[in-house]
C-alpha cells in the first residue's frame, strides 16, 4: 500500500505523500514524509496551526496549498512552520479531505519540493472515493503507522481523570484528595486540553480508549 501511495504521488508530479487521520482520541499518520518531520509536526502539535489542516476540516474538499495559505500577515509560529516545512522539501501540494465517523476527519496529502501545484487535474469524486477506501484499509490495519501524536498528562491531570471516570465531581475530587477546588478545576482543564476534548465525558471516554483509566 505505501508503494503504491509513493508511486502514485511520482505519477501525478509529486514527491511525497502522507495519510493524516485526524481525531480526538489519537491522531496518526502513515507518510514518507522524513521520519525527523514527522516527529517534530506532532512533538509540536503543528496541526493546530496548520494552513492546510484548518482549511481541510472547513472545506471538506480538494485543494491546492503553498505558502501563501498563511496569508498576508503569518505570525511567527506559522513563518517558523513553513520554513521547517521547506527544510524538509514539503513547499505545496494538494489534499483531499474526508469526514469520517462522529465528526472527524482524515485526509490525503501530496507534496512537492516546487513553490507551487495545481489540484485542476484530478477529479473530485473520485478522489474522495479513493481516499475513503484508503482510509477504511487503513484503519483495519494499523500496524503500518510511521508516527502518531502523543499524549502527556501530568501526574494531578490523571488523578482528576480517574476520579471523574468513578463519576466525582470537581468539589468531591478537592474534599476528597485534600486540594484546593481552584487548583481541581485548574488541572481539569489541563486534562481536557491535553486530551483535545471538550467535555469531561468526552475526556473519559479518550482516557479509556487511550488505556489511561
Amino acid at each position: 500500500m505505501k508503494a503504491a501511495l509513493s508511486n502514485l504521488a511520482k505519477e501525478l508530479g509529486f514527491d511525497r505523500y502522507a495519510y493524516f487521520n485526524l481525531q480526538a482520541a489519537e491522531s496518526f499518520a502513515v507518510s514518507d514524509y522524513p521520519r525527523e518531520w514527522q516527529e517534530r509536526y506532532f512533538a509540536r502539535s503543528y496541526s493546530r496551526i496548520d494552513p492546510v489542516v484548518t482549511t481541510a476540516k472547513r472545506c471538506k474538499v480538494t485543494f491546492s496549498w503553498d505558502s501563501s495559505a498563511a496569508g498576508r500577515r503569518p505570525s511567527k509560529e506559522l513563518r517558523r512552520f513553513y520554513s521547517e516545512a521547506a527544510e524538509f522539501g514539503i513547499r505545496s501540494g494538494i489534499s483531499i479531505p474526508i469526514r469520517t465517523g462522529f465528526g472527524h476527519m482524515a485526509m490525503l496529502t501530496l507534496a512537492t519540493a516546487a513553490p507551487s501545484s495545481s489540484a485542476e487535474d484530478i477529479d473530485p469524486i473520485i478522489a474522495a472515493t479513493t481516499v475513503a477506501q484508503l482510509h477504511a484499509r487503513l484503519i483495519l490495519r494499523r500496524s503500518g503507522l510511521t508516527s502518531q501524536m502523543p499524549i502527556y498528562l501530568k501526574p494531578e491531570e490523571l488523578l482528576c481523570l480517574r476520579w471523574v471516570a468513578e463519576g466525582k465531581t470537581a468539589r468531591m475530587i478537592a474534599q476528597i484528595e485534600g486540594i484546593s477546588f481552584g487548583n481541581v478545576r485548574f488541572f481539569m482543564e489541563n486534562m481536557k486540553s491535553a486530551l483535545r476534548a471538550v467535555s469531561l465525558p468526552q475526556a473519559t471516554a479518550i482516557g479509556k480508549a487511550l488505556g489511561l483509566i
